[in-house]
């Protein structure tokens, strides 16, 4: 009898964002999510109402849980037998919680899928960071963690977004099909974070690769964003999707395709931002509108993962990567994606009477 495979690592951490999963869950997550962030209670009261438009509940979490099943699933097709453990950044699972149990169960070197394709502060150097501060909260024998490259030009997330965008463009009307413009979504981040790190290149090159893939001409497509938070008067990555739909039925456009490939499941941000809010503006403007579904569990981005996963255990000598800047690295230099949130300066006291 042969003996089993030693792996360089004995499970696998699926780190996400989280949600929260009932109505009270709401406001102690937001807190979460905004704590040391320059962001007005108000809009954190405001962002809340879009959870219990939704009975306070996100649809991440179970989001997440279909993506660990359908990838445990395809791991043990390809013969990997690795324990899938699932933390979370802002609600339960925490990732502090998680690594625990993984403490207990005797792992000692997990390798991390954090559930962004992108590089940014917030996409991936926060994460990394969570997951340290997570370890110094386990203590000693904590598991050391590697985290998956990101995976924007992945030939395997490309093919799985060309395949939910094809079926978007199948749900406008036979008249406007040939016409629509393509409006590709991610989330905007402040200026100050996005000129230390590759988000927007990473993003331009996505879509324009996706596009490629669709055979849409570079009239027909723009990269813009959604879900802008922050003080009103700091500058965020432009335009926003709304002020778009409104320029293009200015310009006499009839239909939109949304296609929000800065994500990778259907979670609040999609369905309100989106489903809800920018739908609201093309009803109002007579608008024909679709919008894709995230890569979700698609089978194909599901083998994109697993692609990447293999990478790291030594199996696959090949990185897969499409277009001008091949395989991203493996391990985050020192100074990758920093950001300092800019500290705006006290007003004077008033004058004392």
């Amino acid at each position: 009898m042969s003996e089993p495979e030693k792996l360089p690592y004995d499970a696998l951490l699926v780190v996400s964002f989280g949600g929260p999963e009932k109505p009270d869950d709401v406001i102690p997550f937001l807190e979460n999510v905004l704590r040391g962030k320059p962001v007005p209670r108000e809009r954190l009261l405001e962002v809340a109402e879009h959870y219990h438009h939704f009975n306070g509940v996100s649809p991440i979490n179970a989001q997440v849980r279909e993506f660990i099943a359908a990838l445990g699933a395809e791991l043990t097709r390809s013969e990997i037998y690795l324990p899938i453990y699932w933390g979370n950044r802002n609600w339960h699972p925490m990732l502090a919680d998680t690594l625990g149990q993984m403490k207990q169960d005797g792992i000692k070197r997990a390798l991390a899928f954090v559930t962004s394709a992108y590089s940014s502060y917030s996409g991936c150097r926060q994460y990394r960071e969570n997951v340290e501060k997570a370890r110094e909260e386990v203590g000693a024998d904590a598991p050391t963690i590697d985290k998956i490259r990101v995976f924007y030009n992945h030939p395997g997330f490309i093919a799985a977004n060309v395949d939910r965008i094809r079926a978007a463009f199948e749900k406008l009307s036979a008249d406007n099909r040939s016409t629509a413009t393509l409006a590709f979504t991610a989330h905007s981040i402040p200026l100050s974070m996005s000129t230390n790190c590759n988000y927007v290149k990473q993003l331009e090159e996505c879509c324009r690769l996706v596009a490629q893939e669709l055979q849409i001409p570079q009239n027909r497509w723009r990269l813009v964003y959604q879900s802008r938070s922050g003080r009103p008067g700091d500058p965020w990555l432009e335009p926003d999707i709304g002020d778009y739909i409104r320029e293009l039925s200015e310009a006499g456009q009839k239909a939109v395709v949304i296609a929000p490939v800065g994500f990778l499941s259907d979670h609040m941000e999609v369905l309100f931002d989106l489903d809800e809010e920018a739908k609201g503006i093309c009803d109002g403007l007579g608008m024909e509108m679709a919008r894709s579904e995230t890569v979700g569990t698609h089978p194909v981005f599901v083998e994109c993962i697993r692609e990447l996963v293999e990478e790291r255990l030594g199996r696959r000598t090949e990185k897969r990567a499409i277009g001008q800047f091949g395989p991203n690295h493996d391990v985050c230099p020192v100074d990758c994606c920093l950001y300092t949130i800019p500290q705006r300066p006290h007003p004077p006291a008033p004058a004392s009477k």
